[in-house]
C-alpha cells in the first residue's frame, strides 16, 4: 500500500483527478471535457500498472 501512496505518478494522477472533478462541476461540458476524462483515466491506469509491475519485480 505504501508503494501506491508515495509513488509520484499516483500522486500526480490524484491531483489531476481533483482538478478534473473541479472542472466537471464548474466548467462547461463539451467534447474537450470528455477527452480530458479519458486521458486522466488512461494516465491513472498506466500509473497503477507501473506500480503493480514494480511490486511484482521485487
Amino acid at each position: 500500500m505504501r508503494k501506491f501512496l508515495f509513488n509520484g505518478a499516483i500522486l500526480s494522477a490524484t491531483f489531476s483527478g481533483f482538478s478534473l472533478l473541479k472542472s466537471i462541476t464548474a466548467g462547461p461540458r463539451d467534447w474537450r471535457l470528455l477527452l480530458t476524462a479519458v486521458a486522466w483515466a488512461a494516465t491513472t491506469a498506466i500509473a497503477i500498472g507501473n506500480v503493480v509491475d514494480a511490486a511484482n519485480d521485487d
